[in-house]
């Protein structure tokens, strides 16, 4: 299963209908944990989310409704024995604030949290699911987005398989050998039976002003999340601040070539987002809101023709 969950989605200052930020992206075996802040905990019970779901943490900055969380799910990472090691990223500037959080209260620490402190672009973890990459962003304090590509992969073709007559075992054995000798002699290899399928892949900026590094980081992604902090209306605030508005993230989206966008981070003074939807939806049709508690699907992939 692949899919975005909403733990929060309002900006500084939590409403009566939007929690702090928080973010969940399911990915096969892997959970990452964007930006807890205040409630991610109680956020996380009610979206159904467990604890020991949670393989990576990754925080865009210290500004607290980035990171108030993360006491809370820390403690309740080892409350819950947490079996696994969990991979917290960061910014370096901001390490003593990650250790001071880490040991907010007193609790018996079980689970192992192994950091990576963030000093410069690029990739910062890989496996076999998931590349995580980084690039920084323009805030008032040091920021930095993130992306995930998935490797690209080949699918079998069914078809092909019946019509060299490879079935069973056979069929095992041309996946790990990437190729295999028929009976008669001739040698198939896997390219012959597949045709590759290209994988997904998924940004996340928040706090920034519009930046040559966000559309880097958003390049041909099938999902990606924004903030939208502002609307037209207040988009001189938006830039001393650095900020972005709904607008401009359907920008960055647009040049970018995004698949899908959705924004979140909204200032406490929109009662309603009817607003940021149409502003941004005016550049980028593909534009979603999030609210508290919803889930996004990744969107299916696709295979390139052979």
């Amino acid at each position: 299963m692949r899919e975005l969950i909403i733990f929060g989605t309002s900006a500084q200052v939590p409403t009566r209908d939007r929690n702090h930020n928080g973010y969940f992206l399911r990915w096969d075996a892997q959970g990452i944990l964007f930006d807890p802040g205040e409630g991610t905990q109680r956020q996380m019970t009610f979206a159904e989310v467990s604890a020991t779901s949670i393989t990576h943490i990754a925080l865009t900055h210290f500004h607290g409704d980035h990171c108030l969380g993360l006491p809370g799910v820390i403690q309740r990472l080892s409350l819950d024995k947490t079996p696994h090691p969990v991979h917290a990223y960061f910014p370096a500037s901001g390490e003593c604030f990650f250790n001071a959080m880490s040991h907010a209260s007193l609790f018996q620490r079980v689970v192992d949290i192994q950091t990576h402190p963030t000093r410069e672009p690029g990739i910062i973890f890989q496996n076999d699911e998931l590349l995580l990459s980084t690039e920084k962003l323009e805030h008032r304090t040091e920021c930095w987005g993130y992306r995930i590509d998935e490797p690209e992969s080949r699918s079998i073709c069914m078809e092909k398989l019946k019509e060299y007559d490879i079935s069973g075992p056979k069929v095992g054995e041309l996946k790990r050998n990437g190729a295999l000798t028929l009976d008669d002699g001739r040698v198939i290899h896997l390219e012959d039976v597949s045709v590759e399928r290209p994988g997904q892949s998924f940004a996340f900026i928040m706090d920034t002003r519009p930046c040559e590094n966000a559309i880097k980081l958003a390049r041909n992604v099938d999902m990606l999340v924004t903030e939208a902090t502002f609307l037209d209306a207040e988009e001189t605030q938006a830039h001393e601040y650095m900020h972005l508005t709904a607008r401009q993230a359907a920008i960055i989206a647009r040049e970018a070539g995004a698949k899908k966008l959705i924004l979140s981070h909204f200032s406490q003074r929109y009662a309603n987002l009817h607003d940021h939807l149409a502003q941004a939806r005016e550049i980028f049709p593909e534009t979603c809101v999030a609210h508290d508690l919803e889930h996004f699907e990744m969107p299916k992939r696709v295979r390139f023709s052979g």
